[in-house]
């Protein structure tokens, strides 16, 4: 349990110094509507000043800036009216129980999807590219952590194998896996409390009369860090989203360009084109941050979910990678704030809390 334990602790700086160690670079998410060619060109030109587009246009950022903070602060104030969180607070009790189950079958969902498409995580990453002749036998691994984590059974040694997988996507994507980070939140709740109450090995242990087996280590570890569990994978959530936005909209902003340029989004929706960037850039940066840190945690969850289901049906993108980007913020919404949220910890009263 030593030499487990030691590997658990020393697997996050492993994959930090597989982060700096390899400078390959891929592309985001625009990849699934983008071609090969497109995706090279764009990364090939300097990034526009996303400056200069404010000032250009800034009549309309004002306006827009002004609506979006007016609509915050609204979400705000109904979210802390007292007679609405006692109202909700039952339904809320009842969803919070089955957020982890929800959580752990999305991304059980994800692997077999991955393992069915031939990528880790996304198409642009194929698992030919990355394993080679092993692939087969990668693909029989990720079947099997698949299908253990769905059902809770032994779900700490498949996420062990999970992380090791992930480790080794660090070493060959570099940065880019900040992309995916999500599934390493995921990954390391698994590795801190297991399966979590509805899972195969607790009704097993039920069966037998007695409860499933833990060492002493384990249940102290599982009861310290239980609390924090959802703020890990909360957190590491904010961060893939807001390094997936900065990467296309930002960093490589002509990768948004030529994706609003290629679906005519600018005549559809009446904006300049380079506006359109920023403004996407702006929402979805800040709808990470807001999951990061735990404000308005339900409202950021749901329009991301409105967000993500209309570019799903506009841009006709492959669904699969995004079964973890559906998933995840549903368990967000169930579990709602945790104590080391800001709301959760400033405006968490007694038994209830803001309710979007």
């Amino acid at each position: 349990m030593k030499n487990i334990t030691q590997y658990i602790a020393g697997a996050p700086i492993i994959i930090l110094a597989a982060f700096f160690a390899q400078q390959h670079v891929a592309s985001a998410h625009e990849v699934y509507v983008l071609t090969n060619g497109q995706i090279s060109s764009a990364e090939s030109i300097p990034a526009f000043d996303m400056f200069d587009v404010a000032k250009d246009n800034l009549g309309e950022f004002t306006f827009w800036a002004f609506i979006t903070i007016f609509t915050i602060f609204c979400i705000f104030f109904i979210s802390i009216i007292r007679k609405l969180e006692k109202w909700l607070h039952p339904f809320f009790v009842k969803a919070r129980k089955h957020a982890p189950l929800v959580a752990r079958v999305t991304v059980g969902i994800s692997f077999l999807a991955a393992a069915y498409y031939q990528a880790s995580y996304g198409p642009e990453l194929p698992l030919a590219a990355t394993y080679g002749f092993l692939t087969p036998a990668v693909t029989s691994v990720l079947i099997t952590i698949g299908l253990m984590v769905i059902v809770g059974f032994y779900a700490r040694a498949a996420a062990l194998i999970a992380l090791a997988m992930y480790t080794v996507a660090v070493w060959f994507h570099g940065l880019y896996m900040l992309t995916y980070i999500n599934y390493l939140g995921e990954i390391i709740v698994l590795l801190l409390i297991g399966a979590h109450g509805t899972s195969l090995d607790a009704y097993l242990a039920k069966k037998r009369g007695r409860k499933p087996h833990q060492s002493l280590f384990m249940k102290e570890l599982t009861a310290k860090v239980a609390p924090m569990s959802f703020a890990i994978l909360r957190i590491c959530f904010g961060i893939s989203l807001i390094f997936a936005s900065a990467y296309a909209k930002v960093i490589y902003n002509n990768l948004g360009l030529f994706t609003v340029v290629k679906y005519h989004l600018d005549t559809l929706l009446g904006f300049e084109p380079h506006f359109l960037v920023l403004g996407a850039a702006i929402i979805e940066i800040v709808i990470g941050t807001f999951i990061v840190f735990g404000f308005e945690l339900r409202f950021a969850s749901l329009f991301f979910e409105f967000w993500l289901m209309v570019s799903l049906y506009f841009f006709g993108e492959v669904v699969w990678p995004h079964i973890i980007l559906i998933g995840i913020p549903i368990a967000l919404i169930m579990y709602g704030y945790d104590e080391y949220s800001l709301e959760g910890f400033f405006l968490r009263k007694k038994k209830y809390e803001p309710v979007l």
